[in-house]
């Protein structure tokens, strides 16, 4: 390991207090309630989604006190902010009411044919079959469809704080596994398909048939675990039927989600692709719920301070990786997913040369499988945690909740990558 310069240093030390800082939002919110008159500011630090942002400006100012303005500005336009731009476009248009009614119409038309009672089969498929679908609309907008779905009927009605555990901790497990069926969908994957020539036969057969069969276990056994609370998920919200969007407009926003999934890579295309569709909406806005602007900014805030924090991380988790064999790397890749982005793991990884074919299935398997674990190790999960947080205690997704709730899951995701 070479030694760390000064700014590395402070960059490795505020990752580690941002990461402790994502486990103590409640302590921040306790304080909001105990010293009012600095509410607001409490209540600022208590949203898990500003947390990596805010550390993140604490990073840059003292870069701009150590290393001078040209240095930051210089690391700051060396880093690449595609995923969180991604994102924010992406959870805005998978959330509207068009695609949320052309998904749920999806979801009980195959719910009829499941041989289980509807709210069992809903729930079933809320955490198997759109997690899969992520391979194909990528991992955040499946993440933004399924925490919808959940939120206006699984949680419509008040049910155990368990049942609310198990069902963020299964669907952030199988999202991150379930997008490996393609090459394009999971940020982990995607870092590494191209510079490793990774193309669909490659995942499904390599990955995807193996994360089916653990999505598929981890949805059935909540399923079962909790069939007597599930009934409700069956009635059909008041409204549904009397704000029906029409077929044209539906595949209008079809067609912007569509592109901008083809054009991922291409920030100035599918940024303009938005602000049309932004257009669209605004015109045809009786079409419209309230688009989620704001859970998309604060989620896309969340990652921008991921990449700028974790940009500084390499000279520590290079040599780790490093350090182990094909068997090591992947628990050591599932452990560390959980105190950093996955998609940084396997990009690091991209990086070095030489590598066997081993290694790099065992890094990236490793990745996925720990992405459930906590928010911020895979990116889609903020947009979960913004989505559903307000039926929770004190509108928070506690962390030590979510890692307990996200473990059996996981060990279910390790089983089949390592046995199958």
């Amino acid at each position: 390991m070479n030694s760390p310069s000064l700014i590395q240093i402070i960059g490795a030390a505020l990752f580690a207090v941002a990461v402790l800082h994502t486990f103590s939002t409640k302590f921040f919110e306790r304080l909001a309630h105990t010293q009012p008159r600095h509410a607001g500011i409490w209540h600022l630090l208590g949203e898990v989604e500003v947390v990596f942002g805010f550390w993140a400006m604490v990073l840059m100012l003292f870069m701009f006190a150590i290393s001078g303005k040209h240095e930051a500005t210089h690391y700051l336009d060396s880093r690449n902010f595609t995923e969180p731009m991604f994102v924010f476009a992406i959870m805005v248009i998978a959330g509207t009411r068009a695609v949320l009614q052309l998904a749920g119409a999806a979801v009980r038309f195959v719910a009829d044919y499941l041989p289980l009672p509807r709210g069992m089969a809903l729930y079933f498929l809320l955490l198997a079959f759109v997690p899969l679908l992520g391979s194909f609309i990528t991992e955040p907008a499946a993440m933004t469809l399924a925490a919808l779905m959940l939120r206006d009927t699984l949680f419509s009605r008040p049910v155990s704080s368990k049942l609310k555990y198990v069902t963020v901790g299964v669907l952030f497990v199988n999202i991150s596994i379930g997008g490996t069926l393609t090459p394009f969908a999971a940020p982990p994957v995607l870092m590494v398909a191209g510079t490793w020539g990774w193309d669909i036969w490659f995942m499904i057969s390599t990955f995807g048939w193996k994360a089916a069969v653990a999505v598929l276990v981890n949805a059935g056994s909540a399923m079962l675990l909790f069939r007597h609370e599930l009934g409700h998920m069956a009635q059909k919200t008041g409204d549904s039927e009397q704000q029906t969007v029409p077929l044209s407009v539906v595949l209008v926003h079809l067609m912007f989600l569509v592109l901008v999934v083809v054009f991922a890579h291409h920030p100035p295309v599918f940024m303009g692709l938005f602000l049309f569709f932004m257009g669209f909406a605004t015109a045809y806005q009786r079409h419209q719920d309230r688009l989620i602007l704001r859970e998309a900014l604060l989620v896309a805030f969340f990652l921008a301070g991921l990449v700028v924090l974790g940009g500084l991380q390499q000279w520590w988790l290079q040599p780790i990786l490093l350090g182990m064999d094909a068997t090591a790397v992947f628990f050591g890749a599932t452990l560390l997913t959980a105190i950093t982005d996955n998609a940084a793991l396997t990009y690091l990884g991209s990086l070095v040369e030489g590598l066997s074919q081993e290694f790099k299935v065992a890094l990236v398997a490793g990745a996925v499988t720990g992405g459930g674990l906590t928010v911020i190790a895979n990116a889609p999960n903020p947009a979960g945690v913004a989505i559903l947080r307000g039926k929770f205690e004190d509108q928070t997704i506690h962390p030590l909740g979510l890692l307990i709730a996200a473990l059996p899951p996981t060990l279910v995701a390790v089983l089949a990558f390592r046995l199958l």
